[in-house]
Parts: structure tokens; sequence; C-alpha cells
């Protein structure tokens, strides 16, 4: 079973639509035993970084989610609290990955709406996909670059399109809404 982290935020369902075309049956779940006993764990998510960790913080999923050891998938929010600072409400996130998660300069089209062109190094994540490749991306806040970034996109500045950090993975972009590449990124997870 593949648990799906629930911390009120925005895209949870079509996540979960998204497993379900493809076969691999998920529950939506803050229980800490039920994701500690899942095959695999995403945190996806969107919304607003203060928020998302007040409901982390809230429901002690801050305190479980960096120990747990099966493959671990973090999509755009996702990703963002699992860096180390938010500029978001100037909040502490999980500190898993390096990162610093900035705003987009307030001068440029934000959000970052739309298909962009995504650069993979070589990365479980992105095995069996053409580097570079589209995907779908919604963000008004970007994490830096880092040790952990796995793939690039460049809007306005490189920023981290993808992180991997051991067990852990993450998308800024939504696999979910990026067509073939999207669900060949999911499957990849899936099977991991």
């Amino acid at each position: 079973m593949i648990a799906i982290i629930d911390y009120n935020a925005g895209n949870v369902r079509s996540v979960q639509n998204a497993l379900t075309r493809l076969g691999y049956p998920s529950a939506i779940t803050k229980n800490e035993t039920e994701i500690r006993a899942a095959e695999k764990v995403i945190l996806p998510g969107v919304g607003e970084a203060g928020s998302a960790m007040r409901n982390l913080r809230n429901s002690g999923l801050d305190e479980v989610i960096p120990t747990l050891t099966q493959p671990f998938l973090g999509i755009c929010l996702g990703l963002q609290v699992l860096c180390e600072y938010s500029e978001e409400g100037d909040t502490p996130c999980l500190g898993i990955f390096s990162n610093q998660v900035r705003k987009f300069e307030a001068n440029e089209i934000v959000p970052h709406m739309g298909w962009n062109e995504v650069r993979a190094k070589e990365d479980e994540l992105f095995r069996g996909l053409n580097s570079p490749s589209d995907f779908y991306f919604v963000h008004s806040y970007y994490a830096e670059l880092s040790a952990d970034t796995s793939a690039t996109c460049n809007y306005i500045l490189p920023f981290s399109a993808a992180l991997n950090k051991g067990n852990f993975y993450a998308t800024q972009f939504h696999p979910e809404k990026s067509s073939t590449q999207g669900t060949q990124l999911l499957l990849n997870f899936l099977r991991l």
C-alpha cells in the first residue's frame, strides 16, 4: 500500500487518482502506524509552507517523516517542506534536504505555471526519460540548487526541479499532471 500523507494541503486526491489509474492501491492518512507500514510514502501538496509545517507539527508527522526508511516522494509543496527553510512565512522546514526555498522575484511573471524543460542527472526517478523532458509546474517559490539537486529547471534562474537524498525524492513539478513523462516518473518511484 502507498501512503499519501494528509496534512490539509491541496492536490492529494489528484495524486491518489493517478496511483489508482496505474493500478497501485493507496490510502490518504495521517496515521503514523499506517505511514510506517506503507511500502512507499508520498507527500503531495499545493498551499503555503507555514500552514503546511504547522499541520505537520500538530499531527507529530514532522518528527515521523525524517525517520522513514522506505522510498518517499515529495511533490511541489511536499518538496519545499522537505527543505531546510522557506522564505514563505519565514518557515523552518523538515531539513531533509539542505536547500533554502526562495520566492521568485516579484517583477517577473509569477507564479511559474505551465510546462517547462527539466534536465536530470542520472537518477532512478528519471530512468527511461529523455533529458531534457517537459513537466508541468505551478509554484511561486523555488528550492535553490544544492548537492541534493537531481534535476534542474530554468525559470528566471536555475532552480532544483528535483531533489534526492537517500530514500527521499522530491519534485517541484507535478508528475501526476505531466502526461506520459510524469506517468513514467511515478512508475519509476513506485518500482523502487
